[in-house]
């Protein structure tokens, strides 16, 4: 007897949730859905090609990771952080990600740092036209803590980047933001050149710690949504 099919009839399936996800992650990074902004599942599948299933699918994924609400009869709306739930996030990230770096350190030799000071270029040649600082960014700690070799600490930490990211582009957006951002990272990345991987989880915390005082500035500012 010829074994089952099941998983053959499973993977279009799959394939359509995964690119509805992608999808819908991807503008909410970009700040396209604005907090409290209503996600019409028939408007998302016609944009990208197909049914409503997989996005409804990938909605209630994006709602288990927090980034939307689903509620009965109220439809799906992009989530807003207030200043507990982002001092949470940031100090999430800030432990991960210095667990991340203390992991990475025996790790990185000259042609790591080298691709490291590359995204550093990257990221702050603000000159580039259509340069996106804030992806630039979420790249280069990605490349840096990808150097940990822990899959699953990456997609932790990646997890909470999608959940910050529009508030780190408000960030990068603000007048009187603190500049200097290129020193802070080649600092960072002076530590790791050092090698010693309990300075470099310290720096990493302080690091993502640092932006938290401007976010607390920026949230309590703006208008409730």
């Amino acid at each position: 007897m010829n074994a089952p099919h099941s998983l053959d009839f499973g993977m279009p399936g799959a394939a359509a949730h995964d690119e509805a996800y992608s999808h819908i992650l991807s503008a909410l990074r970009l700040g396209r859905f604005r907090v409290g902004e209503r996600l019409i599942p028939e408007t998302i599948a016609s944009e990208i090609g197909t049914s409503r299933m997989p996005v409804r699918e990938a909605l209630r994924r994006l709602a288990a990771e927090g980034l939307v609400t689903m509620r009965a009869n109220r439809g799906v709306t992009v989530n807003a952080l207030n200043l507990q739930d982002m001092r949470e996030v940031f100090e999430m990230r800030a432990v991960l990600e210095g667990l991340a770096a203390r992991l990475a350190a025996p790790r990185l030799g000259p042609a790591q740092l080298r691709q490291l000071g590359h995204r550093l270029d990257v990221m702050e040649d603000r000159a580039e036209p259509g340069l996106d600082w804030t992806t630039a960014h979420r790249a280069f700690h990605e490349a840096l803590c990808a150097y940990s070799a822990s899959p699953r600490l990456m997609r932790q930490i990646a997890s909470l980047h999608a959940v910050v990211e529009p508030h780190m582009r408000v960030w990068d957006a603000m007048p009187d933001r603190p500049v200097g951002t290129r020193e802070h990272h080649e600092k960072l990345i002076d530590m790791l050149r050092g090698g010693d991987p309990n300075a470099c989880e310290d720096a990493m915390r302080q690091h993502v710690l640092d932006t938290v005082p401007d976010l607390v500035r920026q949230m309590s500012a703006a208008p409730e949504p």
